[in-house]
């Protein structure tokens, strides 16, 4: 039997200027996420779409969940493979497709994961296994794009 996990996070509208939606301009795109036991996220949409550019907006959040679903499994592969990570980080880059009637998907999406090992021995392997955390990733696995990866590892100095 499938192990099954369930998640609950709740999102919540405070943009309400005082008129609610009664035009397009006349609301702002505001909002927090919150699950249970966690700090508020304060969220907007993306700034082409009159949100707010200093909160995260769902673009950036689909990234970032991509990112770290990638890494968290790179990191578990690599305690099990014997590679000693010191050091990583990701700069995701996406792009988003806007469709004539307003919507939109992404197309495509590349990391760029810079991984620093403790030993030159280790920097093939270190290598190998994003494309093993790319095959296991639950973010990944459940995209209608291909997740791409550009890594460079480097040994610590």
């Amino acid at each position: 039997m499938e192990k099954q996990h369930s998640y609950q996070t709740t999102i919540h509208w405070t943009g309400n200027s005082g008129n609610g939606t009664s035009s397009y301009r006349d609301y702002e795109r505001d909002h927090t996420i919150s699950a249970e036991g966690k700090p508020l996220i304060l969220g907007s949409s993306d700034p082409a779409f009159r949100g707010d550019k200093t909160r995260y907006n769902p673009e950036d959040l689909l990234m970032a969940s991509i990112a770290s679903c990638h890494m968290l499994w790179y990191l578990h592969l690599c305690s099990e493979a014997g590679v000693i990570v010191v050091d990583y980080s990701d700069t995701a880059s996406g792009l988003m497709v806007e469709t004539p009637n307003g919507g939109g998907r992404f197309s495509a999406v590349t990391l760029y994961p810079v991984v620093t090992v403790s030993e030159s021995s280790m920097v093939d392997k270190a290598n190998e296994l994003h494309h093993k955390a790319n095959e296991l990733c639950f973010i990944a696995n459940s995209l209608n794009f291909k997740v791409d990866h550009q890594p460079t590892c480097v040994v610590k100095q």
